[in-house]
């Protein structure tokens, strides 16, 4: 077993448009996947947006409000906007074992221990792919997103994490096509964290998310 080199770490500050956001991961997909580009971890924040995941169901976008961009990964609709961490994970699973199901069991994973770092019990939810815990009035609610797509065994898209997002923006949508269930934040549980808190909490538990995957010979 080889170990194998960090990902390449980025961090865009300000908003960053959707379109340009899919193009570079499209590009550096195909990058990883001929050997010339290395893996990558983009953290960033998008304008106000509504994406279209392969199994989404147009009776679940209630109310359009924001532009709606088809997204290529698996899922359904989901909300991106400032006061949210997205990360996009780019990775290779031909060296970090073939296994789609592992992988998003480990990002989920990752984003529950960063979050154990800022005092949140948040955990996976059986049947319910996503990041979960209890809100302010003690129901379960998703804080964090899941939606990947693989191509060519290189990983696209990410999770999305809600740091202080304005909550109503998600009425437009049913989320995740899960509509009993409420969104919270970190700022809705009272949780002051700021982009550079759940940076430092990703960076922190990045190891250990990497370890579950590999490297394979």
């Amino acid at each position: 077993m080889t170990s194998l080199p960090a990902p390449e770490w980025t961090i865009s500050p300000g908003l960053t448009d959707y379109d340009t956001a899919l193009a570079d991961m499209e590009a550096r997909a195909a990058a990883i996947h001929a050997d010339a580009g290395g893996e990558h971890i983009w953290l960033l924040e998008h304008p106000p947006l509504y994406t279209a995941g392969t199994s989404a169901d147009p009776a679940e976008l209630l109310n359009p409000q924001f532009p709606v961009y088809d997204a290529g990964r698996g899922g359904r609709y989901t909300y991106h906007g400032p006061g949210q961490r997205v990360g996009y994970v780019q990775l290779d699973l031909t060296r970090r074992g073939r296994d789609v199901r592992a992988y998003v069991s480990a990002l989920e994973g990752w984003v529950i221990d960063a979050l154990a770092l800022l005092d949140v019990a948040a955990r996976r939810a059986d049947g319910r792919i996503g990041i979960w815990t209890d809100d302010a009035q003690g129901r379960e609610a998703k804080i964090g997103a899941i939606g990947v797509r693989v191509k060519r065994w290189v990983t696209m898209h990410g999770f999305s994490l809600n740091v202080a997002p304005d909550l109503a923006h998600f009425g437009g949508i049913v989320p995740c096509g899960i509509a009993e269930f409420p969104v919270t934040s970190l700022a809705a549980l009272g949780k002051a964290a700021t982009f550079a808190d759940v940076d430092a909490a990703l960076v922190q538990t990045l190891p250990a998310f990497l370890d579950k995957l590999g490297p394979t010979d």
